[in-house]
């Protein structure tokens, strides 16, 4: 064999061995960050920096990213491998994601509810009703005088989205009927922030989780107030869930224990106390306090 085929075969044999190297490390992950995909309404209200912060400091090699939208998208990114660890609040579609082999287990971490907020002089009358004749009362409402009375939904199929739909339908409509029935509806295609910024705007009313709005109303950004803030259509469950390791090379590990530090003793205080001080309640109530009865 003369040192021209030697080279060749050589070239050859270091080209399998970094193809080799690069098909275990691509299967590997990166155990040093960890990607949390949430909700809008964790991000905008500032729970998930305190919680990152405090979760950083006990696992000092890992670096937390988190990527935030609605839960159809944070359920999007799990399914593609996007992220390690979801954060989203819609039961149903969360069972699906791990019935479907997405996501390795649901662990409930926290609740608050769902209020539909509005005008302060409550133009469609809802005022002690329950949600969904507070909705129903809405359309009616609104289909007779959509210049005085109108809804802004967020339209995003987000967990909030998807609660909005369910109770559309508890009236008796469906969805399509609603989305479709005139100018006093109004899609916002957005975040649970920027759709409270449009309902303001707009004089309209709309379903927010309690704590963005919170969050939004002590920094002086939305004039509406809240009017049906009660009820078992309006509670708000948060949930996490890892991504299945043996569907994508995700940094299981890392969101085990990110799901662990968030049912933690200390990861609970965290959410039991986080609002109290700058909005003089809790955003949250922690899931080791029971769900209400």
């Amino acid at each position: 064999m003369n040192r021209r085929n030697l080279a060749i075969i050589g070239i050859l044999v270091v080209l399998v061995a970094v193809a080799g190297i690069y098909a275990y490390t691509s299967t590997q992950a990166d155990t040093s960050r960890l990607i949390v995909s949430t909700t809008t309404s964790l991000e905008d209200t500032g729970l998930l920096e305190e919680i990152e912060t405090a979760f950083e400091e006990e696992y000092s090699g890992v670096d937390v990213s988190v990527i935030s939208g609605g839960t159809g998208i944070a359920l999007q990114y799990g399914e593609r491998g996007d992220a390690d660890v979801l954060l989203t609040h819609d039961k149903v579609r969360e069972e699906e994601f791990v019935e479907n082999g997405f996501g390795t287990e649901r662990t409930e971490i926290a609740y608050n509810y769902f209020w539909i907020v509005g005008p302060e002089d409550d133009p469609a009358e809802i005022s002690g009703l329950n949600a969904t004749e507070a909705f129903a009362k809405i359309m009616e409402k609104g289909q007779n005088n959509p210049d005085k009375v109108k809804f802004a939904s967020r339209g995003d199929d987000s967990g909030t989205h998807a609660r909005e739909k369910l109770i559309w339908e508890m009236t008796g409509v469906s969805y399509d009927e609603v989305s479709g029935s005139g100018a006093w509806y109004i899609e916002s295609g957005r975040g649970m922030g920027q759709t409270l910024l449009l309902a303001s705007e707009q004089d309209a009313y709309t379903l927010t989780d309690s704590g963005t709005f919170l969050a939004y109303t002590q920094e002086g950004r939305i004039q509406i107030v809240p009017i049906v803030t009660t009820g078992d259509e309006l509670l708000n469950i948060y949930a996490a869930m890892p991504v299945n390791p043996e569907r994508h090379p995700v940094n299981y590990e890392g969101a085990q224990n990110f799901v662990d530090f968030l049912v933690s003793p200390e990861g609970q205080e965290i959410i039991q106390n986080y609002g109290e001080e700058q909005y003089g309640e809790p955003l949250f109530n922690p899931i080791s306090e029971g769900l209400p009865s």
